[in-house]
């Protein structure tokens, strides 16, 4: 599986250590690069668009608090981001909503925590329940129609 990442300056350091955690997968680095200030939605909206044109299986966006970049990220047609808090969130993205990218906040947790939460998702598999698939369908014809 081939993973992208990107983040903002106050995920770097947090990201540079779940990369290390990742050695399972093949990771390509979106950026940041460095702790220096940087606006997220660059790197957001990079990753999104490369799982969009399926250059990463699955994308992990992380800034402070994860909503900015899960913003930006849900921006992007095709995409379904979610803000995972917790591993029951993590397995629900996938169960669910089959979501293909996943935002975490870098200030409240871990990359250890995080990793827990990518594997969780990881080994999930979507719930082709008639009701979940028909709600995916009705975001994205809106996508293409502005009509549910």
């Amino acid at each position: 599986m081939k993973i992208g990442l990107a983040n903002d300056h106050r995920a770097y350091n947090v990201k540079e250590e779940l990369k290390s955690l990742l050695d399972d997968y093949e990771i390509i680095d979106y950026g940041c690069f460095s702790n220096d200030m940087v606006d997220y939605p660059k790197y957001a909206i990079t990753l999104a668009t490369a799982v969009v044109n399926k250059d990463v299986d699955l994308g992990i966006v992380m800034c402070g608090t994860g909503i900015g970049v899960s913003i930006a990220a849900n921006k992007v047609k095709k995409i379904r981001c979610a803000k995972i808090d917790n591993i029951d969130e993590a397995r629900s993205a996938k169960e669910h909503n089959n979501a293909n990218v996943l935002a975490f906040s870098a200030q409240s947790h871990t990359a250890k925590e995080i990793k827990e939460m990518i594997d969780i998702f990881i080994n999930s598999t979507f719930n082709i329940n008639p009701r979940y698939k028909m709600r995916i369908e009705q975001v994205e014809k809106y996508e293409e129609t502005n009509e549910y």
